[in-house]
Order: structure tokens, then C-alpha cells, then sequence
């Protein structure tokens, strides 16, 4: 237990840390004291966590589980009722946190009866509140600050009244990644990974300095330092738990996040979601989260995709599709016999863009690949077995060529995977596909439409306009649509060892042909973890890379959240009088106006094969079926097709 001296209530009552509940215990406890006025109110709030709420009235649903000589607990789900078999999977995760933590307090007996009655509740008008405890919490650095500060301020508080500050510690598990901090200040040069790094420490030292002392001061909480990946990435190779272990009681991990593409972890099969950071923070000191009980749309997966076709294009298809249908608020869970065609590195791209589709999770229940992706990063095999015997035990481990499998969805829509065609999205908003064989005309129609998310509104005259710059001594032209900015970056993509190869690739044949990408261009590739630029060396393709301008730059989010650095002056300059809609094409997630960069008014999502081709273009509104990307050495033109790899 810790005591707050009732001196140090008002600055408690202000912490955003507190949750309605608390601030609502402790001024009650407060106007007591005062009325008493006795001797100085002493406020005992107890904060621990365990593995299940004590006086659980499910406690008769535990059961045995011996998995290689070791037992278990877990609460046996399916003993419910016959309702269960028909409950999506996401929502089985909800109703076992239920379950799991009902202590009639902050989780209540209705809420199990009402996630298990989902079928019913899901569609009273006006939603069925529920709560949940999530199992742990991620943070990035720019979000994962201030809470950090607060635990600090509450440890001096504790210290203050003659406490001990070191039994201030989250309760839920935590964890932090340093990813938001790097920028592409340094690019297309073989040292720009570190001048990158070494900017990054030189302009965060003293928050960098506080996180250190985080990492060392804290219990139930890990600090990824700098330079180790982005969050979502960290999260699917090294942090993901899947199932949790807690004092002999398994249940599956799920998490919340202050950062929006936590989704991406959905792609493993774990639940997850981006917060507010005092949604976060409450979740850290045990509270649970208050939330709807969700409408889940049924997400059928058909076919195959075509040899050309990319999980990019794949992700923004159904982007825009999900758009149109609209899924706010709602859980979209994939199913059908397609999704086994995808790799966990597919479904992690598809999960990542669920805030751009507006969802709140998009989810892909664990079935075999997702056990052979947790082999390959590297978990024991004892982890393993223990995941998925106690995952068939409670039916949450999925068959997708199992009809009988299938759940009761809300609604349920069909994607055949053989529709899906090369394509970006721009130039202002993530669902606005182009198939890239629409690409010039639609950039064209884009520069005289009204100002919209479609459209820049310029006039006629202005069409034609240019400017031309000096850069290392040449003077080069730019126009409407061309390229300054072509980023390979973390978010979304570079998870995906099938893009980042076959970009490798197509980096090698552009080389051999003798292509190149004009010196004023921005590239730069960000690998969202030390795993892809070691399978990129592996398989010979980053010199490829690098001769292209595609250097490693850094490990974090940078072009994707607008950390893209610097361009040169005399191209600002040129961009600036001239008016022109200038370009970047990034494998990124969220492409608004003036994300990426103040100067590229028109930005594209692509995949990291076409940006890039559209680098060695040097424009967007190239037809790549009828225009060459450029010339070999004795004159032959070479079109894009020449260049992709088949297999």
C-alpha cells in the first residue's frame, strides 16, 4: 500500500495518472479528514498485479493445462455456453480479460454476460458499455515521456511523506521504444547512419538522459533504447507475448498503445489498439478501460494475388475499401481461405493501416504461420507449445480453410485477392488509391481540381510552370509532379521481407541497365528493425540499394511522421516562387498535407518497389506501360517491366 498525506491530495487530484474513480475516492477521504480535523487524513491506495481478481466469481471456470511436464491455469471459455462458438475471435480475447479480472468492482458480472451475448448486444442502437483490462501497455518515446514524468512526480510525492519511492511502479506491464526522435538530416552517403544517430542524441540529451534513468529506476517496465527499431516493429519480433504466463495462469496477451498503428500487432493475432495517453497511464496504474461493446465486421479473403501484385497494394485496396463501407468504432476481423496465403509480414501491413481505414482493430486470428513467425524470432520452443496448446484450449487458435470455424460477424465482405492491382494512394489522403496505370491522368485532373483532398486548384496558366536550381554545380529543372522526396520508411512496409527483397532486386536490375536516380532526389531507406538490413546484406541487394541513393539513414519512424529533414535551399527556393506541386513517394502509412514535408504539396503511399521507380523517374505522372523509366548506355529504353522481378 502507499499513503498520501492529505497535503499532497490537490496535486494528486490534478495528475492526469488518476483516474474519475480515484479522484473521486480520495476527494471523499479528503472532506472527511478535513471535518474531522483531527490529525491529517492518510489515503491507502493498494496497487498490484495479479494474474486474476481476487473473490473472481468465475473462479469454477479454472482448469488444468500440462503442456511438456509444466501446469497450468486457464479459464475454461468454452464451458460457458454454447454462445462462445459463435463469438468472433477478437471479441473471445475480450470476454476472457472479463472473466479473467471480474472482481464486480471495475469489471462487473454483466460485462462478461454481455460480451458473451455479443451476438444480441452488438446491435442495441446506441452501443452496450463494457470494460476492459488490457494485459500490457506500449509506449513510444514522444507519447511515453509524460508518463514517465508522472511516475517520476508520484515517487517524489511518495518520497516526500516519508515513503518509499521504489514501490511506485506501473502495475500492468509496460514498455517503451525510442523511435519518434530520428530525422533524415544526412542522406545518400555511406555515413548518414550515424550523423543521423549522432544528431539524434545531440538534440534529445537530456530526455534521452531521463529515459536511461527510467529504465534503471522502474520495475514492470522496459526501455528499447535508440536506434533499435520502430515500435510496432520492436513489438511484433521481440515484445509480443501472445499468451501470458502470470503466476501459473495463462490468458492471451493484449495490448494498448499511444501511438495510433498499435494495430499493426493485430497482424500476430493479439489485440491492440492505439489510446490516449491518459487512457494509457490509467491502464499502467491497473484501471480499466471503459469502451462500446464492438460491431465486428467479417473480412472475407479469396484467391491470390497476381505475380505483380504487393501486400502494399493489397493494404491500400482494402484501405479504400473499408472507407467506403465505413467501420468507425468497429473491430474488422479477417477470415477465408485467402488469408492462409498471407504471411504474418502481409497481415502485420494490413493491421498497420487499420487507423487509416478508420477501425479499431484489424484483426487476424493465430493459426499455424503465426507459430512458425514466433520460431523464426527466435521464441523457445517450451513458449511455443504452451502458446498453442493453451490457444486450442479455449478455440482461439484458427483454421482458415475451416468453414466451420467461421463466427457470427455484424456484416461480412469479399475481397478476392486476384483484383488486386498495382497501385498508390494520394496525393493527401492514405484510402485515395490510383491503380498506377491511372496515375498520370489522375495527377493531372488533381492539379486543376478544386483545393480539396483531391485537388490543388491551379489555373491554366499555371500548369506549364517550372524552376530551376543549382545543385553540386548542375542546374537541374523541376515541374509540376516531380520528386524530391522518395523514402523507403519504417512504418507499414519495411516489416515485409517480400517488398524490401523485391525492392532490393529491382534495385539490382535498374543498376545493371545502367539506370540511375537524379542527385537533388531525397532518398532514403529506414528499416523498421536491424532484422531487414541484415536479410538486405544477406542476400547481396544494398549495394544495389545505396548505388540508387537508398543508404540506411536510421532505425525509426523519421519521413513517415514528417521527420524527413532538410531539402536544399536553392530547391526550397525554386518550389517556393515557382508555386509547383512537387512530390514525395514513401512506403509510409499517412501521407495528409504537410506531413511528410512543408515543400511537397502532393505525397503518394507506395510500395517500396515503386518509389523506387518513381525515384529513377524522377516524376509521379509517368505511364510506366508506355514510357521508359530512362536509357541504357547505348540507348535502349527501359520500362519498368524490365526491371521487376517475377520471382
Amino acid at each position: 500500500m502507499y499513503k498520501f498525506n492529505v497535503n499532497t491530495l490537490s496535486t494528486l487530484l490534478h495528475n492526469e495518472v488518476i483516474t474519475q474513480a480515484w479522484r473521486h475516492d480520495i476527494w471523499r477521504l479528503s472532506l472527511a479528514s478535513q471535518r474531522k480535523r483531527s490529525r491529517p487524513a492518510v489515503v491507502y491506495v493498494t496497487l498490484r498485479f495479479v494474474a486474476m481478481a481476487e473473490n473472481n466469481p468465475y473462479q469454477g471456470q479454472l482448469k488444468k493445462l500440462s503442456v511438456g511436464g509444466k501446469e497450468y491455469k486457464y479459464f475454461d471459455l468454452p464451458s460457458l455456453g454454447p454462445s462462445y462458438d459463435k463469438l468472433p475471435f477478437s471479441v473471445r480475447v475480450l470476454l476472457e480479460s472479463a472473466v479473467r479480472n471480474c472482481d464486480n468492482f471495475q469489471v462487473k458480472e454483466k460485462d462478461v454476460k454481455t460480451i458473451l451475448d455479443w451476438e444480441q448486444n452488438q446491435a442495441v442502437e446506441g452501443g452496450v458499455e463494457i470494460a476492459f483490462k488490457p494485459s500490457r501497455v506500449i509506449l513510444q518515446d514522444f507519447t511515453g515521456v509524460p508518463a514517465v514524468v508522472d511516475f517520476a512526480a508520484m515517487r517524489d510525492a511518495v518520497k516526500n511523506l516519508g515513503g518509499n519511492p521504489d514501490r511506485i511502479n506501473p502495475i500492468c506491464p509496460s514498455d517503451l521504444v525510442i523511435d519518434h526522435s530520428v530525422q533524415v538530416d544526412f542522406a545518400r552517403t555511406s555515413d548518414a547512419l550515424q550523423k543521423n544517430q549522432d544528431m539524434e542524441f545531440e538534440r534529445n540529451k537530456e530526455r534521452f538522459m531521463f529515459l536511461k534513468w527510467g529504465a534503471k529506476a522502474f520495475q514492470n517496465m522496459l526501455i528499447v533504447p535508440p536506434g533499435s527499431g520502430i515500435v510496432h516493429q520492436v513489438n511484433l519480433e521481440y515484445l509480443a507475448r501472445v499468451v501470458f504466463d502470470t503466476e501459473g495462469v495463462l490468458y492471451p496477451d493484449s495490448v494498448v498503445g499511444t501511438d495510433s498503428h498499435t494495430t499493426m500487432i493485430n497482424g500476430l493475432g493479439v489485440v491492440g489498439w492505439g489510446v490516449g495517453g491518459i487512457e494509457a497511464e490509467a491502464v499502467m496504474l491497473g484501471q480499466a478501460i471503459s469502451m462500446l461493446l464492438p460491431k465486428v465486421v467479417g473480412y472475407k479473403i479469396t484467391g491470390q494475388l497476381n505475380q505483380y501484385a504487393t501486400s502494399t497494394d493489397l493494404v491500400l485496396t482494402i484501405t479504400k475499401h473499408l472507407r467506403q463501407i465505413g467501420v468507425v468504432g468497429k473491430f474488422v476481423e479477417f477470415f477465408g481461405p485467402g488469408v492462409a496465403e498471407l504471411s504474418i509480414a502481409d497481415r502485420a501491413t494490413i493491421s498497420n493501416m487499420c487507423p487509416e481505414y478508420g477501425a479499431t482493430v484489424g484483426f487476424f486470428p493465430i493459426d499455424e504461420n503465426s507459430v512458425s513467425y514466433l520460431r523464426q524470432t527466435n521464441r523457445s520452443e517450451e513458449k511455443i507449445s504452451m502458446i498453442e496448446e493453451y490457444l486450442k484450449a479455449v478455440r482461439m487458435f484458427r483454421n482458415y480453410s475451416d468453414t466451420n470455424q467461421d463466427p457470427v460477424f455484424s456484416e461480412v465482405v469479399t475481397l478476392d485477392l486476384a483484383t488486386v492491382v498495382s497501385s498508390v494512394s494520394g496525393p493527401k489522403r492514405p484510402h485515395d488509391r490510383v491503380p498506377v496505370v491511372d496515375m498520370p491522368k489522375d495527377f493531372r485532373e488533381c492539379l486543376t481540381n478544386k483545393i480539396g483532398f483531391k485537388g490543388f486548384g491551379l489555373p491554366q496558366d499555371k500548369l506549364s510552370a517550372t524552376g530551376t536550381f543549382l545543385h553540386e554545380g548542375r542546374e537541374y529543372v523541376l515541374r509540376h509532379g516531380s520528386v524530391v522526396i522518395a523514402a523507403i520508411t519504417s512504418c507499414t512496409n519495411t516489416s515485409n521481407p517480400s517488398v524490401m527483397l523485391g525492392a532490393g532486386l529491382l534495385a539490382k536490375k535498374a543498376v545493371e541497365a545502367g539506370l540511375s536516380v537524379q542527385p537533388y532526389i531525397k532518398t532514403s531507406l529506414s528499416p523498421g528493425s536491424g532484422v531487414v538490413t541484415y536479410y538486405l546484406q544477406e542476400s547481396g541487394v544494398i549495394p544495389y540499394l545505396v548505388k540508387l541513393g537508398f543508404d540506411v539513414v536510421g532505425y525509426g519512424c523519421m519521413t513517415c511522421i514528417g521527420n524527413s529533414g532538410p531539402l536544399p535551399d536553392p530547391m526550397v527556393e525554386a518550389i517556393e516562387k515557382n508555386e509547383l506541386v512537387c512530390c514525395g513517394v514513401l512506403s509510409g502509412n499517412r501521407n495528409f498535407e504537410g506531413r511528410i514535408h512543408p515543400n511537397t504539396r502532393a505525397n503518394y503511399l507506395a510500395s517500396p518497389l515503386l518509389v523506387i521507380a518513381y525515384a529513377i523517374a524522377g516524376r509521379v505522372d509517368i505511364d510506366f506501360q508506355k514510357e521508359p523509366l530512362g536509357h541504357s548506355a547505348e540507348g535502349k529504353p527501359i520500362f519498368l517491366c524490365d526491371i521487376l522481378a517475377t520471382s
